[in-house]
């Protein structure tokens, strides 16, 4: 800009080629140049300024679209007031504003002729270039940085520049040549400055976890999106692999298994319960309240395969509910065993009064009453907050993992509380009443059987606790196979073993025989 004459522009033209074509100035980087007139108006050097801060088609600066390129310094030939109105713009932008003195040759011009052209229109003197810092309160610091000489002095040395004469003002912060310190640094890295050093120089350090970079001499690195993540170079991001406990894994297809089994064997003890409903040990051991554990238990044993598969919201409002609800029914009816066992154990001590309340109403009512009030808080939970699908993408590194959020993590474990709160009263009875005589000896197995099942439970909740993920799940279904495969054995699997393989010990006289001795 300004008054600069023909020959100074090729000279200055001449300068960038000259830069260009020499790979130990700039390395990997290449110099052009706009070159503008403002007829020193204010109005056209604010327009040219504008355009050259705008990389688009439009004059609209702050907006990075179209060119790539950046601008690296203004060079002005004008007088100061058109110099502080370029100035103004250009230390917003924390761009470099050098000062080309050709105009003046009796302060610059370094012959003694006082002619900078000859005849012909070349350089006739030699010229200083002079690097001018412009500062907010518009003072200015000029320095000498090199100088262009007549092209008598030879093709070779017709351009020099000092570049350890260059000053840059303390609030620049542009992009400056590449450092010599570092050759570069590669993508997965980022530049990090050197305490001590000059800020050319710098160090190549690697990306933190869960950022990358994707070009070299990167200023920092960038974090991925929630549903990707940086692969091992950590110079691009690649998508996350989405996970959820399936039948297609090992452990999957385990579990799932363990269940089938498990429900087939409980189908074959409820099938031998139905058939051989008339004898003894059958009856004695009421009979109602069994079908109501049997069935219970090969629920509970197909309630698993709610918690195996892609998590769905049918699946999610399901999971929990039918757990917490089955669950309770199963206890709820040994409860009832149990209370009906010291009943009549106490109604055949003489005198008491105890004969009326025994029968099938009593149990009943325990059943419904325990089971109701796990179904009410089950309602509460579902009309409150229900549990729904989602999507963990940062517990595990890599993994997108798809879950069923339990939506209230009080009603979740108030659902465990009540569960537990009623294998805790069932224990408690059964072990008092556990030295009942022989044909009562139910009590004996349910205390086993409530001891099994409080201490897998008892050792769930740390367990789920400290797993993630998909293994949640697992733990989840472990504890419930475990607890229910314990009631189904001990309550069910000598009385099988008698009812199938020794018809002999289920008769009615073996049993009064084992009352009388007490056993």
């Amino acid at each position: 800009m300004g008054d600069v004459k023909y020959s100074d522009i090729l000279s200055f033209l001449f300068a960038v080629h000259e830069v260009n074509q020499n790979p130990r100035l700039l390395p990997n980087i290449s110099l052009g140049c706009n070159i503008y007139e403002n007829y020193f108006d204010a109005r056209i050097t604010y327009d040219a300024m504008i355009d050259m801060l705008s990389t688009g088609q439009k004059n609209v600066p702050n907006y990075i679209c179209g060119r790539e390129s950046k601008l690296a310094a203004v060079i002005e030939g004008v007088d100061s007031e058109v110099s502080t109105q370029i100035s103004d713009m250009s230390k917003n932008y924390k761009i470099p504003q050098l000062h080309l003195f050709l105009a003046d040759v009796q302060l610059y011009n370094t012959s003694v002729d006082g002619a900078y052209l000859d005849e012909n229109g070349a350089l006739a003197a030699d010229f200083d270039i002079v690097n001018v810092l412009a500062f907010p309160n518009k003072t200015t610091v000029q320095m000498k940085v090199g100088n262009i000489k007549r092209q008598a002095s030879g093709p070779d040395v017709n351009l020099t520049i000092d570049q350890d004469d260059i000053a840059w003002p303390r609030q620049f912060h542009q992009a400056v040549p590449r450092s010599r310190c570092t050759n570069s640094c590669l993508p997965g890295y980022a530049q990090e400055v050197q305490e001590g050093k000059p800020f050319c120089c710098y160090s190549c350090s690697p990306c933190p976890e869960g950022t990358i970079s994707a070009q070299e001499d990167a200023d920092h690195c960038t974090k991925c999106p929630e549903d990707q993540h940086p692969n091992k170079d950590r110079d691009q991001c690649t998508p996350k692999i989405i996970t959820f406990l399936s039948y297609d894994e090992y452990l999957g297809t385990l579990l799932a298994s363990t269940a089938l089994f498990l429900s087939l064997i409980t189908g074959l003890v409820l099938g031998i319960f139905i058939k051989y409903i008339d004898t003894p040990i059958v009856k004695a051991n009421n009979r109602d309240l069994s079908y109501i554990l049997l069935v219970s238990l090969l629920l509970s044993f197909l309630s698993s395969f709610l918690f195996i598969g892609r998590p769905r919201k049918v699946t999610c409002l399901l999971r929990q509910t039918a757990f917490g609800i089955i669950f309770s029914v199963a206890v709820s009816s040994l409860l009832a065993k149990t209370i009906t066992v010291v009943m009549a154990f106490l109604a055949t001590k003489p005198g008491n009064r105890v004969r009326r309340w025994l029968g099938k109403s009593l149990a009943n009512s325990i059943v419904i009453s325990c089971s109701g009030i796990q179904i009410l808080i089950c309602v509460i939970w579902l009309g409150t907050s229900p549990p729904y699908t989602a999507s963990d993408m940062h517990s595990q590194a890599g993994e997108i993992i798809l879950q069923c959020n339990e939506g209230s993590v009080v009603m979740f474990y108030t659902v465990l509380g009540y569960m537990g709160f009623l294998a805790a009263i069932c224990f408690t009875v059964a072990f008092l009443a556990r030295k009942l005589p022989g044909s009562f000896n139910e009590a004996k197995l349910i205390t086993f059987s409530m001891l099994v099942f409080c201490s897998v439970w008892v050792s769930f909740v740390p367990t789920y606790l400290s797993t993630k993920g998909k293994y949640m799940v697992a733990v989840q279904i472990f504890s419930m196979l475990a607890s229910s495969a314990g009631l189904l054995g001990c309550i069910f699997l000598l009385k099988c073993y008698i009812i199938v393989l020794r018809p002999d010990l289920n008769t009615k006289e073996h049993l009064m025989m084992k009352t009388n001795e007490g056993v």
